[in-house]
């Protein structure tokens, strides 16, 4: 059985090397939507008897991983000095740095990665991280599916 559970974030972020309006600062409206894989609880008295697992349980645990840390952040890559070091200097300012440049791509993967770790067995019926789908926009997003997943 898949479950999926969608969740918004804002963000800001570059990518350095763009030939195009993506150099420049900007940021984006985020959707994260996670596709979990599993097998229906069938326990009585068990709370989550009839689920693979609690709707508000993927999203407590996608919010305390990715989407709080996220949010609101500057997503920067590390080997982007320039902007490190500018973000750096700025009292309090929420950065996220990167092993990666921050394309819809890699973020998807970063978030599969941090999150496969977070739910696998969570809750003893074979949960697995099936799928991330990372929206930049609306009309535009990266999926990541967990044979595909690096």
């Amino acid at each position: 059985m898949l479950i999926t559970r969608r969740l918004e974030f804002d963000a800001g972020h570059r990518i350095p090397d763009h030939q195009s309006q993506c150099r420049h600062l900007h940021g984006h409206r985020y959707a994260i939507e996670i596709t979990l894989s599993g097998d229906v609880i069938e326990k009585d008295g068990d709370a989550a008897n009839g689920m693979v697992m609690d709707f508000s349980q993927v999203k407590a645990i996608a919010r305390k991983h990715v989407v709080d840390q996220w949010d609101h952040a500057f997503l920067a890559y590390a080997g982007d000095r320039a902007i490190v070091d500018f973000l750096a200097a700025l009292p309090g300012h929420k950065t996220v740095i990167l092993d990666r440049v921050p394309t819809a791509e890699n973020l998807a993967r970063i978030a599969f990665r941090i999150l496969d770790a977070a739910y696998r067995d969570t809750y003893g019926n074979h949960l697995r991280l099936h799928c991330i789908r990372l929206y930049e926009t609306p009309n535009c997003w990266a999926d990541v599916i967990s044979n595909t997943a690096d």
